[in-house]
């Protein structure tokens, strides 16, 4: 959760405050994804205390509900039952007397270790930052600390413990966005947080009161900006047990920016240990920040975003909110080149919005390729899943008769993956915008495998099974409907498929009632 200044909230504010403004129907605002989920109107940023329980996804996230600016920050909540049809629910956490709500996680309590449960309820614990505003302006070093709520009806209402916060400041100006997991070993809960340039583990039998137990990251990882919202993740890889630690850098990123590394190690209830010393990239395009993991998901580790960049999140041309989250994204971890590395790719229950589908094999690319005409389909909600041999340059390109471009492809010079908005539309609202970003390829395979996701305002490109990603915003000055294949050396494509997407703002057989409802 990056900090922001009492003075920067009060004048976005006064300059852009977005109360009066009329929202257009659900669904057919300029750039309103379809797919993704965006608060019906205002501002959002990092998503917050992903939890399952009781059959619902519970997505809650930095939201100011009085203008589409970055302020006071609240707990919006969102409820779905598949991850992709997703209802807005009332805000969750309001600011107090101890300040406003940053960031944080949600833990289900099931052995009531907090006491909080009553009747045989099992509570649901939210541990959040709390940032004094005033303590800040005082030039105070202590204006963050962790606080508790608890909810006995699934997620519809909070309280907040009276005795917060349960974590005080030690003298650390940035001190925050806690991520708590249960350590089953040791009976224990283990918060990862944010400490300005690298993370502090805390334990607690009973979420109330927490001891120190290390430090990590003080010499190892980019230090480029702040770390924030970390995540510790279990995985399994032959058999054993692999740890990987999410960082959250700002700014720092490989494409500039906002962006998230990893590290993959061993966690033995007190200690992280990297097996690697190299700076990893979870997502190597602009857009992909903040991101942590669904709690109570058993093996699946699966983890959403927000889709945007502090470099000008609050800039982008949409006007009745700002923000979107990536698609869920499932966890996994392969080998390339004798090291291991985390792998993220499209959590399967997105299926659910494939329509129309066509498959095609041995496409000969000579410079451009028709591929709309082919599939009958469109450049604005699509899954596209192609095999290449990775001896050519490709691209895919999406374009309308406005003469806007959005180009993703690779290049075998680089050996790399790139996404290129140099011409997608709008970009004149911030200098590093309109570039090309790009990803190593990781993969040694003979072939290319990949991915793309595009919605009416985003791409998300999987390559190699997951190991190279990359996540992109873009604001074309029209819906795109041109697609095309373009390569010119000339490269066959040996299998492509291609599916049209339906709309996710309404749950099936139900009319839409918001944005991603």
């Amino acid at each position: 959760m990056q900090k922001r200044s009492t003075a920067f909230a009060l004048l976005v504010f006064m300059s852009f405050c977005a109360l009066g403004q009329t929202a257009q129907p659900a669904g057919s605002e300029a750039h309103r994804e379809q797919f993704h989920f965006t608060p019906k109107a205002h501002w959002m940023n990092d998503p917050n205390g992903m939890v399952y329980y009781k059959g619902k996804y519970h997505l809650f996230f930095q939201y100011y509900p009085e203008a589409t600016v970055w302020g006071p920050m609240h707990w919006g909540h969102a409820t779905s039952k598949d991850m992709v049809h997703w209802r807005e629910q009332p805000i969750a956490l309001y600011p107090d007397s101890l300040g406003w709500i940053f960031s944080g996680s949600v833990v289900v309590d099931e052995q009531n270790t907090s006491g909080f449960g009553k009747n045989g309820q099992v509570p649901l614990i939210a541990i959040f930052t709390h940032h004094n505003q005033k303590l800040e302006k005082q030039k105070s070093d202590k204006f963050q600390y962790q606080s508790i709520a608890y909810s006995l009806d699934e997620g519809k209402t909070w309280t907040k413990y009276a005795s917060n916060p349960v974590l005080p400041n030690p003298g650390i100006t940035d001190f925050r966005d806690p991520k708590v997991r249960w350590y089953g070993p040791q009976k224990k809960w283990i918060m990862t947080l944010a400490t300005k340039d690298r993370v502090t583990f805390y334990s607690s039998p009973n979420l109330k009161e927490w001891t120190k137990e290390s430090e990590f990251g003080k010499d190892l990882g980019a230090h480029g900006g702040v770390w924030e919202c970390p995540d510790l993740v279990p995985l399994t890889h032959n058999g054993k047990t692999v740890w990987a630690l999410l960082v959250s850098i700002n700014p720092g990123g490989p494409n500039g920016g906002s962006a998230t590394q990893y590290f993959l190690g061993d966690f033995d209830g007190k200690t992280f240990t990297s097996s690697s010393k190299e700076t990893k990239w979870m997502d190597y395009g602009p857009d992909n920040y903040a991101g942590v993991t669904f709690a109570n998901t058993g093996n699946r580790m699966i983890l959403m975003g927000w889709m945007s960049n502090w470099q000008y999140a609050d800039k982008v041309p949409t006007v009745a909110w700002r923000s979107a989250n990536t698609v869920p994204r499932e966890f996994g971890l392969q080998e390339a080149n004798g090291n291991l590395f985390l792998t993220s790719t499209p959590v399967k229950e997105l299926a659910v919005l494939t329509d129309k589908t066509t498959s095609l094999t041995n496409v000969s690319v000579n410079g451009e390729y028709d591929l709309g005409a082919k599939t009958g389909g469109n450049a604005r909600t699509f899954k596209l899943t192609l095999s290449a041999p990775a001896t050519s340059d490709f691209s895919v390109v999406l374009a309308n008769d406005k003469g806007n471009e959005l180009v993703v492809g690779y290049d075998k010079s680089e050996n790399a993956y790139y996404i290129d908005r140099t011409k997608s539309g709008k970009t004149n609202f911030e200098k590093g915008f309109g570039k090309r970003s790009t990803s190593p390829r990781l993969s040694t395979a003979k072939s290319i495998s990949l991915t793309l996701l595009v919605d009416v305002a985003s791409v998300e490109l999987f390559a190699d099974s997951g190991l190279s990603v990359m996540t992109s915003v873009f604001f074309p000055e029209e819906d795109m409907s041109k697609l095309t294949l373009q390569s010119a050396s000339g490269v066959t494509i040996s299998k492509l498929t291609y599916n049209s997407l339906k709309s996710a703002l309404a749950e099936p057989g139900k009319e839409k009632v918001g944005a991603v409802r």
